[in-house]
């Protein structure tokens, strides 16, 4: 996708282009107040730079959240645990974010994406390291330890990907940009799948499968000590200017203006949004019961085949990395948020059915077929879930809201683990898959009732409409009083008081 540069009404004018900035900047065709300055937004090279490494360490941090369950049967016999205590070396990457979700989401509001992406990385490396001295049979304790340490550096991410798409991204690229930032978290999964259990095979010496775990544990402390080196170096803030009109305006909001409490209560009172995080939680909760108890389920029906398990959930995440990009390319040509999400939402439903009713029919290469469909739409469902919540809560934070989507998800995501394991238990799996069909049809219903307020949208046309008013009407536009809390009608809403009311103001 080539650079492109915008207009820009309210952001300043920062010194003199930067080496990355892309080679064409327009001025604004509003003046500055009586200084006549042109006024601009600027996309940079970098952004693609910062959205990749970005996705880097959230790929090693996923890659650790599935890593035991893959292969759950080989940790419990060299632990000597059960199964259940192995569900919560996944589940605790759930349990943790519930409460850590509300002061990260504060810090990343408070303190930015840079201060954010540190404290993630130094976490997710300490937990990498703890796990290297876990791989002994008495040590569960410890590897649980480092998992810990892990799912709260967890919560420093996975708010992030919005965030970071509106700060360094025009509105024609945040929702690629955010799949992008998705695809990470994705394809750390995917080789979480596929990885360990190559690397740990299932034998019976102690010994020997000791040697193996700490070569896993190794290599995913060493690539996790070299994304942090290169956070440290490259990882930057923001750009000097803003990528677009919605980032410049949130820009000229003053730090006293914004209460992180008030935004909470806010969020919580809209109702579209509220919609939208519940049926966030019941895609993505299923989304996490089936990864965490994958390899008991095709085990169940295809006995010693963990590496075709692995290889099975590699083929949904890889489907899902495929869904959520296309989906991103879509949302961002056509801004169709609630079709789309809706339409990937009964998708999943139809691909869970499908994926359920074939798991016992005797044949992986069935299974492959069938996994990767569903993984394309629940998998490709993320980014939209981000990027609709984004639009319905304009101006409020990105972080924040990303937080309450994913806040939401946990919360799912370990009921139906624990309900889907108890089940699988009793009744066997395909009792267990119907238990979240159940739950996947409630989602789609919540979605249809969502109302389409595409608030963020709105800004973006809106003043791109204030912009070619004032400069037919030759009037003098005044950016200091450009946005006002809760309003982005610039067409002569009262408390803008700049045309005359044209009834095409949106304040909320």
């Amino acid at each position: 996708m080539g650079d492109r540069s915008a207009q820009d009404i309210n952001g300043p004018h920062v010194g003199s282009k930067s080496p990355d900035a892309t080679d064409q900047i327009e001025p604004s065709s509003i003046p500055n107040g009586d200084s006549g300055s042109a006024l601009t937004t600027r996309l940079y090279k970098k952004r693609w730079l910062i959205v990749f490494l970005f996705s880097s360490y959230s790929l090693s941090n996923a890659y650790q959240w599935i890593q035991y369950g893959i292969i759950s049967n080989i940790i419990m016999k060299f632990y000597n645990v059960d199964g259940f205590a192995v569900d919560w070396l996944s589940m605790i990457y759930m349990l943790i974010y519930i409460p850590f979700i509300f002061p990260v989401t504060w810090l990343l509001d408070k303190k930015g994406l840079r201060t954010t992406a540190l404290v993630a990385n130094a976490l997710n490396c300490a937990g990498t390291w703890i796990k290297v001295a876990s791989a002994r049979p008495h040590l569960f304790w410890v590897t649980m330890l480092g998992q810990c340490v892990t799912s709260i550096a967890q919560v420093f991410i996975l708010g992030m990907p919005a965030r970071l798409a509106s700060v360094w991204f025009g509105r024609d690229e945040v929702s690629t940009a955010c799949s992008i930032g998705v695809f990470g978290n994705q394809m750390g999964i995917a080789i979480g799948f596929l990885v360990p259990p190559i690397l740990v095979p299932n034998v019976d010496d102690v010994n020997e499968l000791a040697h193996h775990i700490r070569i896993m544990f190794y290599i995913s402390a060493g690539v996790a000590t070299f994304i942090f080196v290169l956070v440290v170096i490259v990882f930057q803030e923001r750009p000097e200017i803003p990528p677009s009109q919605a980032q410049a305006q949130a820009r000229n909001m003053q730090p006293d203006e914004y209460s992180y409490t008030a935004s909470i209560l806010r969020l919580l009172r809209n109702k579209p949004f509220m919609l939208l995080a519940v049926s966030y939680g019941l895609n993505v909760g299923c989304f996490y019961a089936i990864s965490t108890l994958l390899n008991r389920m095709i085990i169940e029906h295809y006995p010693g085949e963990e590496v075709n398990a692995g290889r099975i959930g590699l083929t949904i995440v890889i489907a899902g990395m495929a869904g959520s990009l296309i989906c991103g390319i879509w949302l961002d040509k056509t801004k169709t948020y609630k079709q789309t999400t809706l339409a990937v939402y009964i998708l999943s439903l139809v691909g869970m059915l499908v994926y359920s009713f074939t798991l016992n029919v005797g044949h992986l290469w069935v299974v492959f077929i069938t996994a990767g469909v569903l993984g394309f739409f629940m998998t490709g469902y993320l980014p939209l879930g981000f990027e609709f919540a984004v639009e319905l809560t304009y101006p409020e934070s990105e972080g924040t809201s990303s937080g309450l989507l994913n806040c939401s998800a946990q919360i799912f995501g370990i009921i139906f683990t624990i309900g889907q394991g108890k089940i699988i238990d009793m009744w066997g799996t395909l009792a267990g898959n119907i238990f979240l069909c159940i739950f996947l049809l409630i989602g789609t219903v919540m979605t249809g009732f969502i109302k389409s307020d595409l608030r963020r949208q709105k800004a973006n046309l809106q003043t791109a409409a204030l912009e070619e008013s004032v400069s037919t009407s030759g009037q003098r536009w005044d950016p200091h009083i450009s946005v006002l809390r809760g309003c982005v009608g610039f067409h002569g809403c009262n408390p803008c008081r700049l045309l005359p009311c044209s009834h095409s103001s949106v304040c909320f």
